[in-house]
């Protein structure tokens, strides 16, 4: 049988020693690695059908991989005015305004990528961002996904006008006099003033899913592990794939909010395995916490505001019990766990789950903000995956603490930032990705910020310098890394014969290529199965 795909003149990169193979060629088909030898034996086993690509001295590794992405729900988030690069709050209420000036009368604006830190020392309210939404129905996302500002008609229109008790650790910040701010934090509050405002269509949802699918292809991504399966997602992923319009690996992992009961555990339960070719649900994600920025982090002690002080679950006995039910399922779970007290009891809760017996299963813990030396050396032992966005650290924090994130968590835990190498140095495994769309999704500059931790602008010091990547780590954090999580590094996570043929391909050797450099080293080839799904028009 001829192979699928042929890729001649190609210097091969196994992530597992950082060494270039003595291989020039590759052929695939089926989905797999079926090759790897010299150009011309390579060459030779092609077909009339076969695709041959000369690469002309490229490099090929196995395919990136994203380890937390909300590729659908960030597809809908992001279909408003990107706010993302605006730095201080005459550049938001520019782009607000822009925007608003182009409305119906009536017609909601919707915006995304807001940065606390634009708002310097006035509060995150509606007020600081003047007349611009003067009776204009706003709704605008807060950078971290775990808040939205609200303009006083959004408000009145959904019928919230004071503070309000939720289950969940969920808020309607009010002003001294009971008064709303605009500044709703976590889910519950949220989704006050989302019911009431205008929503895409499934199919708009689609079309612009697969729109970011294309340009995370383009990117050199070949999979993702997708924290979300709400709403429509899963229907929507089912579609793209029927359409041939699919062109990631997705791991899906839905929900589990507190208040979950046997039955919906057991919901979640059967969920596992079902997909399609190119993805399938996989795990189950939880939130132990809020975020540092809106004070809804659980800390072991208060942040400077006296605020970071609870856990997201009311009850946090109840999610050990939904963790130790999915252990014995057999189901691995990741968690949202931002501040030290979190990370600590998601860590207590898999201990005790793995105390209880059951077979072995690889539980995870997203974003690791901050914590002491003793959380770090318990993820090893508990082979818990630390799954980590290092461009959350370069993005959204500095070196010399005078963002939002520091000023709120004071010098001491401001210091113990983002520790990605002093968790790989202890054992864990640390899991690479870029929580898109709370910051960008291009691999490499995911891999780049693993490496330099500077902001974009990279005259500026390094935060925790002390806490980078070497270029191997941080190559292995998007490629083994991800495989191991899974429970699949038998069959992706290197350019080996057998291994998934989900590809990706450099025009040099991101081992060599300086960390200022690299996010932007071109990417000339993403194959996924086999199938090119990314082609540089010069390649």
């Amino acid at each position: 049988m001829f192979p699928d795909l042929v890729l001649l003149s190609a210097r091969l990169l196994d992530p597992g020693t950082g060494s270039l193979l003595p291989h020039t060629a590759l052929a695939a088909g089926g989905g797999r690695i079926t090759h790897l030898g010299q150009d011309r034996e390579v060459r030779a086993l092609a077909g009339p059908a076969t695709t041959v690509i000369d690469l002309k001295g490229a490099v090929v590794t196995a395919g990136f991989t994203d380890a937390h992405i909300h590729p659908v729900s960030g597809a809908e988030r992001t279909m408003g005015v990107d706010l993302s690069g605006c730095r201080d709050l005459a550049a938001v209420r520019a782009a607000l305004a822009e925007r608003a000036a182009t409305l119906a009368p009536g017609a909601w604006l919707r915006g995304w990528g807001l940065d606390p830190n634009a708002f310097g020392d006035a509060p995150v309210g509606a007020a600081s961002l003047g007349p611009v939404l003067d009776g204009v129905p706003a709704l605008i996302d807060l950078f971290d996904g775990h808040s939205v500002l609200a303009s006083a008609r959004a408000l009145e229109l959904a019928g919230v006008d004071g503070p309000r008790r939720f289950e969940q650790a969920a808020e309607i910040v009010c002003d001294d006099a009971g008064r709303p701010t605009g500044l709703l934090l976590e889910d519950a509050a949220c989704e006050l003033v989302e019911a009431v405002a205008p929503k895409p269509t499934q199919e708009e949802v689609r079309a612009r899913t697969g729109e970011v699918l294309r340009e995370m292809a383009a990117a050199g991504l070949t999979g993702g592990h997708a924290m979300d399966a709400n709403g429509a997602t899963l229907e929507i992923l089912g579609a793209l794939e029927a359409e041939d319009a699919l062109p990631l690996r997705l791991r899906v992992a839905p929900w589990c909010q507190p208040g979950a009961d046997a039955d919906a555990v057991a919901g979640l339960v059967r969920l596992q395995g079902t997909g399609g070719t190119l993805w399938r649900v996989a795990g189950v994600k939880m939130f132990m916490d809020g975020t540092i920025d809106n004070g809804t982090a659980w800390l072991e002690r208060p942040d400077c505001h006296g605020e970071s002080v609870h856990a997201f679950w009311p009850d946090p006995d109840q999610y050990s019990w939904v963790v130790g039910e999915l252990h014995r399922a057999g189901v691995p779970t990741a968690t949202h766990a931002i501040g030290d007290a979190a990370v600590r009891h998601v860590l207590d809760s898999v201990e005790k789950a793995q105390a209880a017996g059951g077979a072995p299963v690889r539980h995870r813990v997203e974003h690791i903000e901050t914590v002491p030396d003793d959380t770090v050396a318990r993820f090893a032992r508990l082979g818990v995956a630390a799954s980590m966005q290092p461009t959350h650290c370069c993005e959204y924090t500095r070196a010399d603490h005078t963002d939002n994130w520091s000023r709120r968590l004071g010098e001491e835990r401001a210091s113990r930032a983002f520790r990605c190498r002093d968790l790989w140095e202890a054992g864990a495994r640390v899991v690479l990705g870029s929580d898109w769309p709370i910051a960008p999704f291009p691999p490499l500059g995911v891999m780049a910020g693993a490496r330099h931790r500077r902001p974009g602008d990279l005259s500026l010091p390094p935060h925790g310098p002390e806490q980078a990547l070497t270029p191997l780590q941080a190559l292995q954090g998007i490629t083994l890394a991800p495989a191991w999580v899974a429970g699949e590094e038998d069959v992706a996570g290197r350019p080996a014969v057998g291994h998934r043929a989900d590809l990706t391909v450099l025009a040099d050797n991101p081992l060599d290529v300086s960390d200022a450099d690299l996010a932007r080293l071109p990417v000339l080839l993403t194959v996924v199965n086999g199938r090119p799904t990314h082609r540089a028009t010069d390649l």
